[in-house]
């Protein structure tokens, strides 16, 4: 009876590895196409508004399962990277985005103050799936993660107001406080988790939950795409103008993190670890605040980020890995 259910269990956890593994191959796919649904179906969903920020919390907390508070000695150990990579994170692209929101969109507040919201966010807790894939620094990647997550519900509302506060009624309590409900808590809760369990524990149940939470940000996404519904069936040149220049910024996040790594003659793995945590952001949560603390109109330039965060994950992991064999060539000569 005993081995029945372990084996019961064994093949449970074999096929949620492969769902798992199956849905981190089409996240790039599965997260703009999730828009779209939104956006169709918004009629029917939007209502179900409510549900984002649990949701989300239940997302920080499976992949806050990873990592536990000994990944900050990394940080402590060699604090570089990390210094490089928040002042990028927070005062660099904050800064590149408002400027070139007011050059291209000037006087649309909104806009500007999406685009901002879009850079000001914490990276995101995905760019831990692309540091393993591309065999970057997992420890500094946690670090990262953890350190930014714990710092965001100070850093954002401080970025926003400092930034665009004067041109934007906004809800600074009320961003603080989701920030804590859907990144901090959960955060310390899963990280709590990892350190007193059995070792190993936390993470058969990270993995076990992955492909819920994966199939949760999909629902996140979709329920953000249907608030701001309105905006994004009315295509125009506007949107257009928007999309791609949301796009370029995005873009230019991972190139400015990487050629600092070069530029601070980084290795491979802090340059990889660097480039994903300060290109990517944690854009879900971006959007839950700007649907929920700002004006609609605020969050088309973040929701347009979706579409395209993955994507460009994917291209500069490609091009990362390129890049290095080419070098690695170079020195064999």
């Amino acid at each position: 009876m005993r081995g029945d259910i372990l084996t019961i269990i064994g093949v449970k956890h074999c096929m949620l590895y492969k769902i798992n593994k199956l849905l981190e191959k089409f996240m790039p796919l599965m997260i703009p196409t999730s828009v779209v649904i939104g956006v169709l179906l918004s009629v029917y969903i939007k209502d179900f508004s409510y549900l984002i920020p649990w949701i989300f919390a239940f997302m920080t907390f499976s992949g806050s399962l990873n990592s536990n508070f000994v990944s900050m000695k990394q940080a402590v150990l060699n604090p570089l990277p990390l210094f490089l990579v928040l002042i990028i994170l927070h005062i660099v692209m904050p800064l590149w985005a408002l400027g070139v929101g007011h050059a291209v969109f000037s006087g649309d507040t909104y806009t500007i103050t999406g685009l901002v919201l879009a850079m000001a966010i914490p990276t995101g807790i995905t760019s831990f799936v692309w540091v393993s894939i591309y065999k970057g620094n997992i420890a500094l990647t946690l670090s990262i993660i953890l350190i930014d997550t714990m710092l965001s519900p100070f850093i954002v509302p401080m970025t926003m107001s400092f930034l665009v506060g004067g041109n934007i009624e906004m809800d600074i309590v009320g961003i603080t406080q989701g920030l804590f409900l859907m990144i901090v808590i959960p955060s310390i809760v899963g990280m709590t988790l990892n350190q007193f369990l059995k070792e190993g524990v936390a993470g058969r149940l990270s993995a076990r939950l992955s492909p819920f939470a994966k199939i949760a940000m999909s629902f996140v996404v979709m329920l953000n795409g249907a608030v701001v519904a309105p905006y994004l069936l009315d295509i125009n040149l506007k949107l257009v103008g928007i999309a791609i220049i949301v796009f370029l910024v995005a873009f230019s996040g991972y190139l400015f993190t990487f050629l600092t790594g070069k530029l601070f003659k980084q290795d491979k793995e802090t340059v990889t670890a660097m480039m994903f945590t300060g290109g990517m952001r944690n854009i879900s949560a971006g959007a839950v605040l700007a649907v929920s603390y700002f004006p609609a109109a605020v969050a088309v330039p973040v929701v347009l980020g979706m579409l395209f965060q993955q994507v460009l994950a994917s291209i500069y992991g490609f091009a990362i890995k390129i890049y290095y064999l080419k070098e690695k060539d170079i020195e064999s000569i």
